[in-house]
């Protein structure tokens, strides 16, 4: 089986080949670039170096959300051409789901977060001691209210992803069960988790076809919010002329 995995939906860029088990190859950027930039040419270079035709893969794995809505955007429409042009089916990888994957092995509460604004984080609840499991699905939710479940569930705790600076004040002052943040090398998303889980995932036959798949943002976007915001306050003039109503959120 080998299942080629897109990562897009933060800073980080990451693609990875995944062949009956065994990363053959990952290549990930997380540098002020944009995923229309990198995405093409980090599979272009996978592939040549693997000496891979993209035809032998049986499915695309691609982070499906939460996160950016851009790079969310720019990495299903990647995963979509690639699938309707190969005729190949696409694995939605919910997003919290791949950044908890990075952590085999553990026996503590995994808690992937990432910064959503304005006091919100992305996050899931995860246990991967032995075998993988959702514990809590991904959604959004207020840090401080995250927080006090973690600590009224009593488990120790590991923190990673790109919430966890933004945050890292409040869970320390606020956290009262043990807990750590992840380090480097498994701290951010990683294509070889999204081509990792959605591998399992394709066995299950969790796909959908390159035609049907569609992010999974969580909230609207900001342009959404931005015309909600101006209707709610009659100010839909002045968005029109271009200036902002101010939802408070800038993503």
């Amino acid at each position: 089986m080998k299942i080629l995995g897109i990562e897009s939906a933060s800073l980080v860029a990451s693609v990875a080949v995944v062949s009956d088990g065994l990363v053959t190859a990952e290549y990930t950027v997380d540098f002020k670039k944009t995923h229309s930039q990198t995405l093409l040419p980090m599979i272009d270079e996978v592939t040549r170096m693997l000496e891979l035709d993209l035809h032998e893969i049986d499915a695309i794995a691609v982070s499906g959300g939460p996160g950016s809505y851009t790079g969310l955007r720019i990495g299903s429409a990647t995963a979509k051409g690639l699938g309707l042009a190969l005729e190949k089916p696409l694995v939605h990888v919910p997003t919290m789901d791949a950044i908890a994957y990075n952590l085999y092995g553990t026996s503590a509460l995994i808690c992937p977060v990432m910064d959503a604004r304005r006091g919100q984080v992305y996050t899931g609840l995860y246990h991967y001691e032995e075998a993988f499991e959702v514990v809590k699905p991904q959604c959004g939710m207020d840090i401080h209210e995250l927080i006090r479940e973690l600590n009224a569930r009593g488990e120790r705790v590991i923190f990673l992803g790109d919430g966890v600076p933004v945050n890292e004040k409040i869970i320390r002052e606020e956290m009262t069960v043990s807990f750590s943040f992840a380090p480097a090398q498994v701290n951010r998303q990683r294509g070889a988790s999204v081509a990792a889980l959605g591998s399992v995932y394709f066995a299950e036959g969790r796909t959908v076809s390159a035609m049907d798949h569609a992010p999974d943002y969580l909230r609207k976007a900001q342009a959404e919010r931005e015309l909600e915001e101006a209707k709610r306050q009659g100010k839909t003039d002045e968005l029109a002329a271009g200036h902002s109503v101010g939802t408070g959120d800038s993503q």
